[in-house]
């Protein structure tokens, strides 16, 4: 059994327009509630300098800790208003190979 955390990555497609307004929801929702779920340890959103798109990459202890926190209903609350700015798609996987200078 690894000790490695899951990592889940979720990219999201949104009208440039409306990039400030997604970055803004997802940053309340990381401070409000995110950091209060077990299993979380970490949360960063990557903005696309076109403004097209915002990738959360988070980690998490396992992958029960991403299921609970998808099924938490203050996540289920906020998940419609994600889909109103944008669409998204999520990837859980693990770390296979990294680097660092």
């Amino acid at each position: 059994m690894t000790t490695e955390p899951v990592i889940l990555i979720n990219l999201l497609k949104v009208e440039p327009s409306k990039q400030a307004a997604l970055i803004a929801l997802l940053k309340h929702n990381i401070e409000i509630v995110v950091i209060t779920l077990g299993g979380w340890i970490t949360s960063r959103l990557i903005a696309a300098k076109d403004g097209a798109s915002v990738i959360i990459y988070s980690e998490w202890e396992t992958p029960a800790a991403v299921e609970v926190m998808r099924t938490d209903p203050r996540m289920k609350a906020y998940f419609p208003q994600i889909l109103e700015l944008a669409s998204f798609d999520s990837i859980l996987g693990e770390t296979i190979f990294s680097d660092n200078r």
